[in-house]
C-alpha cells in the first residue's frame, strides 16, 4: 500500500504518515521488504514486540544505574554540607554556625518532634523577621497535634506586633505564659534534645544542640518550674507581688517616685553601693532598664503595698 493510500485511509497527511512509519521502524515494528526495498511491511509482533521490550529494559536497566549513581552523589552533597555548618567539638553535641544553619536545624528538629516543643523567648519584643520566619515551622508543627509550649518576658504584652502574633499562636494549638525574667533562649524537643545559644547576647553567632540525657533532664526540670510560676497570655491580673523584704519594699516606693541611689541610701540609712545593689536586683526582676521605669512597673503589677 502506498503512503498516499494509507494517508487517505487515516484521513492523515502524507507527512503525518512518513513521521509515523519512520517511529514506527525505530521500534522495530516495521521494516524494508524483501521483495521490495522501496516498501514496508510489519514486523511479526512476536519478534517486534520482544525488540521493543528488550529496548525498554535496557533503558529502565540504565536509568536505575542513573539513579543509583544520583543517590550516591546527593549523600555526598549532604555529608559536605553537613561538616560545613555543624562541628561536634565531642559526643552528644553539634556546633551550629550562623542564622542560617540555627533556623535550618531548627526547622529539620521541628520535623521530626513527635511530642512535645517548649522553650524560652527571652528576648522581648520579637521582630518580625523573626515571627515572619518561625509562623510556616510553628503552624506545619502545630498541624500535626504536637503540644507546644513556650514562656516569654512579661515586657511583650505590651508590644501590639509580638501580641497579635502570640494570640495567632494559641488560635494554632499552642501555649503561652509570661515571665517577668528569664534564663537564656532555649527549645527543648520530646524531652531529648535542646537547642541553646553560645553567646546569649548574640544569637547569630551560633548554637549548641544537646543530647545528653542529664543535661536536657535538668533543662526540662527548669523548664517546668518556670511554667508553673508564669502567668497565661490571657491572665488579666496583675503580677503577683513577690516575697520582698520591707527594705526592697521601701527602695521600690522610692524608685517610683524617681529617687536616685543617693538619696535612697541616705533616706534608708545604708550605703550607696548596697542601695545600688538592691536597686540592680529590682530591675532584673522587674524588667526595667531604668529604675524610674521599676518603680512604674512595680506599681503597675501591685508590688507597691502602699
Amino acid at each position: 500500500m502506498r503512503v498516499s493510500d494509507i494517508a487517505q485511509q487515516l484521513g492523515l497527511s502524507q507527512d503525518q504518515v512518513h513521521e509515523g512509519l519512520d517511529e514506527l521502524a525505530r521500534a522495530s515494528l516495521v521494516r524494508s521488504s524483501f521483495e521490495d526495498p522501496k516498501a514496508l511491511r510489519a514486523v511479526p509482533p512476536q519478534v517486534g514486540l520482544a525488540a521493543l521490550i528488550a529496548s525498554e529494559e535496557q533503558e529502565l536497566s540504565e536509568r536505575r544505574e542513573q539513579l543509583a549513581t544520583s543517590k550516591l552523589a546527593l549523600e555526598r552533597v549532604i555529608d559536605e554540607y553537613d561538616n560545613e555548618t555543624r562541628k561536634r567539638p565531642y559526643g552528644g553535641v553539634e556546633h551550629l554556625v550562623g542564622i542560617d544553619s540555627i533556623r535550618s536545624r531548627i526547622e529539620s528538629l521541628a520535623a521530626d518532634c513527635r511530642q512535645e516543643i517548649m522553650g524560652f523567648a527571652p528576648d522581648g519584643p520579637q521582630t518580625l523577621e523573626n515571627m515572619d520566619a518561625s509562623k510556616p515551622v510553628d503552624s506545619a508543627t502545630l498541624g500535626r497535634g504536637l503540644r507546644m509550649r513556650s514562656i516569654f518576658l512579661e515586657s511583650i504584652r505590651r508590644d501590639s506586633a509580638s501580641m497579635a502574633y502570640l494570640r495567632w499562636l494559641t488560635a494554632q494549638g499552642a501555649e503561652v505564659r509570661t515571665q517577668a525574667t528569664l534564663p537564656n533562649r532555649m527549645i527543648i524537643y520530646d524531652r531529648r534534645i535542646a537547642v541553646l545559644p553560645i553567646d546569649p547576647d548574640k544569637s547569630s553567632v551560633g548554637a549548641l544542640v544537646m543530647r545528653g540525657a542529664g543535661v536536657v533532664t535538668a533543662l526540662c526540670e527548669l523548664f517546668e518550674q518556670m511554667w508553673s510560676a508564669a502567668l497565661p497570655l490571657d491572665h488579666g491580673r496583675p503580677l503577683e507581688a513577690p516575697e520582698l523584704s520591707p527594705q526592697e519594699q521601701a527602695v521600690l516606693r522610692l524608685l517610683a517616685q524617681g529617687c536616685t541611689d543617693e538619696v535612697i541610701a541616705r533616706r534608708l540609712g545604708i550605703s550607696v553601693r548596697t542601695s545600688r545593689r538592691i536597686t540592680a536586683s529590682l530591675l532584673v526582676r522587674l524588667d526595667a532598664r531604668s529604675r524610674f521605669q521599676a518603680g512604674f512597673q512595680a506599681a503597675l503589677y501591685g508590688w507597691l503595698k502602699d
